[in-house]
């Protein structure tokens, strides 16, 4: 254990904690860490495709910059707030939502971020796999089960061996993909129409703009996950902003990067713009970039695993108790992998359209229930929870709690007028050409509607609880790994 707890995992380790508490003896790992993981799970090539949805609806590459910038700024501040709970509380991210929602309520959420996660490897896996196919020659289907196989070997061995493989898989992506950038910036030849700012449409922009917002809200779901083991003692500030710089920084490189490769080559899917991106060097450089981009393929993958696998497991401990175990992790972990290579073996050939139609979908669902979380943490507990009984079905936070469950399907109801998909346009965004507004609707409705309801919650059983359980918290989770190891 001595190697692992210097955040350097040891050769044969495999991680064995769960949804259960992870004591502070076992602690470890830097904060700046966060950094490394957050951008090279956001520079990747299903990043690179959201760059195309501006480019592909006629907006110049100037504005689409510019929305670009703006959903950075503000969709990652939700997602690395919630870096904060990691250290803080030692649990999993949709654990954390019984507490807003109750014990049975938490099962709602829970269910939306298992469907995140298995979505977003449908796309993730068929892309890594057209990438592999490209560079290997391999049918795409060998190609599609060879990355999950991989993903799934990462995802076991578990967190310290993640964020080993995002830290060596950062700086090797900083020194092929900086000289990948510099050719394209430099060799590329842009039309006439996108070499200056271009005519303003409002409603491609805000098409562009709220699915770059919604790109980082959507990490949500995921962020404690990876920063759990960090020390209590960790600062609220710097967590926070190694998260925001590594996600907005990774994600804003990737998505200009499509735009900007979807500007040079019009037509040019993923993988395509890869190769002749980087073909402007020289020939075989783009398959050289492509092979480099099969890392952070890999590893967002198991991301996914892994968020996912915590997230089925929370909502299965509400109909069994789900102890530590390496076992237990590798049927869930097989389960989460299944389902998203075989739906990557069956994604519909209009990729573009149904990544687009899938970011919206998610960003309605997890707009509400961000908004109850962080409003929770940081303004009503301000991070004082008493864990125990969050693993408690009749514990203090009951089954269902009316204050959350009401604050997210009010905040989600205040939505539907702002929608804007394939399968529905709400009044409000066909008024605006169908533009879409939503995020902007939802997260205040749900946030401030929360905050009022909680106004009047008595805290001092729960803080009374808080104390009393520390030593009470510590033995649990250390016999919890105990107990793991002996089996």
């Amino acid at each position: 254990m001595t190697t692992a707890r210097q955040g350097q995992p040891a050769p044969g380790v495999i991680e064995y904690h769960s949804i259960d508490y992870i004591p502070k003896a076992e602690r470890h790992g830097k904060v700046r860490d966060q950094f490394t993981l957050w951008f090279l799970a956001n520079a990747e090539l299903a990043t690179l495709a959201v760059g195309f949805i501006g480019i592909s609806l006629g907006l110049s590459l100037g504005w689409t910059l510019v929305a670009i910038v703006l959903g950075e700024i503000f969709g990652t501040f939700f997602m690395a707030f919630h870096a904060v709970q990691g250290p803080r509380m030692g649990i999993p991210q949709m654990l954390q939502s019984r507490p807003q929602f109750g014990y049975l309520g938490a099962l709602i959420p829970q269910a939306i971020a298992i469907f995140l996660f298995v979505g977003f490897n449908i796309f993730n896996t068929i892309i890594g796999g057209t990438a592999l196919a490209t560079v290997t020659g391999l049918p795409l289907e060998w190609s599609v089960v060879i990355m999950a196989l991989v993903a799934f070997a990462l995802t076991m061995a578990g967190y310290d061996w993640i964020h080993f493989a995002q830290k060596w898989g950062t700086y090797i992506f900083l020194a092929v993909f900086g000289i990948f950038t510099a050719t394209v910036l430099l060799q590329g030849q842009l039309p006439a129409e996108h070499t200056a700012m271009g005519e303003f449409q409002l409603t491609p922009f805000l098409v562009v703009l709220g699915a770059v917002a919604s790109y980082q809200v959507s990490q949500a779901p995921y962020v404690s996950d990876f920063s759990r083991y960090l020390e209590p003692a960790s600062t609220s500030r710097a967590t926070f902003l190694w998260t925001y710089f590594g996600s907005a920084l990774g994600s804003f490189w990737m998505i200009g990067l499509g735009a900007l490769l979807l500007a040079l080559f019009p037509g040019a899917q993923t993988v395509d713009s890869i190769v002749s991106g980087g073909d402007l060097l020289f020939t075989g450089f783009g398959t050289f970039a492509l092979a480099i981009a099969l890392i952070g393929m890999v590893t967002v993958i198991a991301l996914n695993m892994y968020s996912g696998h915590l997230s089925g497991l929370a909502a299965v401990d509400v109909v069994a108790r789900v102890k530590a175990g390496r076992g237990v992790r590798l049927v869930a972990v097989a389960i989460i992998a299944v389902l998203g290579t075989g739906g990557s073996l069956l994604l519909p050939e209009d990729f573009l359209a149904s990544y687009g139609n899938f970011l919206f979908l998610i960003l309605y669902f997890l707009t509400p229930w961000t908004a109850v979380n962080l409003v929770d943490f940081y303004l009503v507990r301000r991070g004082n929870y008493p864990i125990l009984e969050i693993f408690k079905p009749h514990g203090i936070y009951g089954s269902w709690n009316a204050r959350g469950l009401i604050a997210y399907f009010v905040g989600f109801a205040a939505m539907i007028p702002f929608f804007s998909t394939a399968l529905y346009t709400g009044p409000v965004a066909e008024a605006l050409g169908g533009a879409d507004v939503s995020v902007f609707v939802g997260l205040p409705v749900a946030a401030i509607l929360y905050w009022i309801l909680t106004r009047n919650i008595d805290l001092t059983e729960e803080q009374r609880l808080t104390a009393a359980e520390a030593a009470e918290l510590e033995a649990a989770g250390e016999a919890a790994m105990h107990d793991a190891e002996v089996s």
